[in-house]
């Protein structure tokens, strides 16, 4: 990939440096939702804004329809965005909901993380619990990179992967009572009987 395609397709990085696993596993959930800018032509077709040319120079002659390939598969509509509301999350914080259950990340490996929130939140799914409280716990400062927090930083991401998206229906930062900046409010689907 040259370097004025990386800059289209958002994928800036500096030369000679290989993305990270966690870079590549962002990027792909970023591209998943990303939806294809779309300009039609009279014919119905994509404009290309850049013709390719032959080696003489000229552009290629168009291709009659008959002989085009099948057209490429629909994208999926994205899902809708994982955000609870804002007068939820204050019934939340004051009390006027409950919190139906917690369970406290602190300490765990991404592994193990994951697969502990995957497994409490089916259980309070079926328990039919409407909101939990996911504690990441703000983290550590990294001196190398200024970041904190792996888990604070990856949960969010998790709960957007379709595994979690059976189980919720929606997430934001937990009030400073519950844990602010290092949890989160966790909305949960009813359970399809």
């Amino acid at each position: 990939m040259t370097g004025s395609e990386r800059a289209h397709s958002g994928m800036v990085r500096p030369a000679g440096r290989r993305l990270t696993a966690e870079e590549e596993q962002l990027w792909a959930m970023v591209a998943r939702t990303a939806k294809p800018l779309r300009h039609a032509n009279h014919a119905g077709g994509l404009i290309n804004h850049k013709r390719p040319r032959t080696e003489a120079g000229q552009p290629p002659k168009r291709k009659s329809a008959e002989s085009s390939p099948a057209a490429a598969p629909r994208l999926r509509p994205s899902l809708p965005p994982l955000a609870i509301g804002w007068r939820e999350k204050q019934d939340v914080a004051r009390g006027r909901v409950g919190i139906d259950a917690r369970i406290d990340l602190h300490g765990m490996t991404q592994a193990e993380a994951h697969q502990s929130l995957l497994a409490f939140l089916r259980r309070s799914q079926q328990a039919a619990a409407k909101f939990v409280l996911v504690i990441t716990g703000k983290g550590a400062p990294n001196a190398l990179c200024g970041e904190r927090g792996v888990l604070r930083k990856h949960v969010p991401l998790w709960l957007g992967l379709p595994e979690f998206r059976s189980c919720v229906l929606g997430f934001g930062a937990a009030h400073i009572g519950h844990g602010g900046d290092g949890a989160l409010y966790v909305r949960l689907r009813k359970l399809r009987a």
